[in-house]
């Protein structure tokens, strides 16, 4: 099996949001590669937006692999790539400047999800929505320890301190999980401006109802309705089983 033989249907949005004056998100839609990516700039006015946009641009130059260790290579050679130019253009700058990225990698039957930071990669499946990432901030640290709970965690004050992004030191701190695809799969890539305002129960609802871009439109008018306090990017992949059976046929016309 190749990425001929795997139905890809995909879309992104990316919005700054009802509060923001610019939208440092950057992302990446590459079916042809099986690359989808999401990345959510930090460091002060214009230097989020030019961190996100150095690990888009670089990851956009992957090209055809040859197989799923060859495209999972190739992806930490242009992040590394990546890494290095944001720290140059930190050192010109005098200040830090970073990014989160949440990626989704797809050949040959199986997938790999790699992150750093607060973006999110989820997945949709037989009905069940779980979270394959898992938050690089001082607030899952806590929670993981024991230290505050979940209710506490919704309102701890510094629960948007992430841990971990790429360009704010010379070695890349990243996480991956992997498995394999199935027929129906839903991969939903945000970064936090979506989670800050919309349920994971939201999200599947959206992501088995209509289509990859329908979805991603719901979802963003569901941010911006309810205040829009962050940029938000979103990327949903729906992987085909020749069935239309994520979300219903158009009613027939009769007679």
């Amino acid at each position: 099996m190749n990425n001929v033989a795997l139905p890809f249907e995909s879309f992104g949005v990316s919005h700054k949001g009802c509060v923001r004056e610019l939208n440092e998100d950057s992302y990446l839609v590459e079916p042809e590669t099986g690359l989808w990516v999401v990345a959510d700039g930090m460091g002060g006015h214009d230097a989020g937006e030019v961190a996100s946009a150095s690990i888009v641009d670089h990851l956009a130059t992957i090209g055809i692999a040859s197989s799923a260790p060859d495209l999972r290579a190739r992806f930490e050679d242009r992040l590394s790539r990546a890494n290095a130019e944001i720290r140059r253009i930190s050192a010109s700058r005098g200040v830090t400047i970073g990014s989160t990225v949440a990626a989704l990698l797809a050949m040959d039957g199986r997938f790999a999800c790699l992150w750093a930071g607060d973006s999110r990669v989820y997945l949709i499946r037989n009905g069940s929505i779980s979270q394959i990432s898992k938050d690089h901030t001082e607030v899952q640290e806590l929670l993981d320890k024991g230290m505050i709970s979940a209710a506490e965690a919704l309102a701890w004050p510094r629960r948007n301190v992430i841990t971990h992004a790429v360009g704010v030191s010379d070695e890349i701190v990243i996480d991956f999980q992997q498995g394999e695809i199935m027929p129906g799969d839903i991969f939903v890539l945000s970064t936090d401006g979506l989670t800050a305002h919309v349920t994971d129960a939201e999200i599947e609802a959206a992501a088995v109802s209509a289509t990859p871009q329908a979805a991603c439109e719901n979802l963003l008018q569901m941010v911006l309705a309810r205040g829009g306090t962050d940029n938000v990017t979103i990327v949903l992949v729906k992987i085909g089983n020749g069935r239309n059976e994520a979300y219903p046929d158009p009613p027939r016309a009769e007679g």
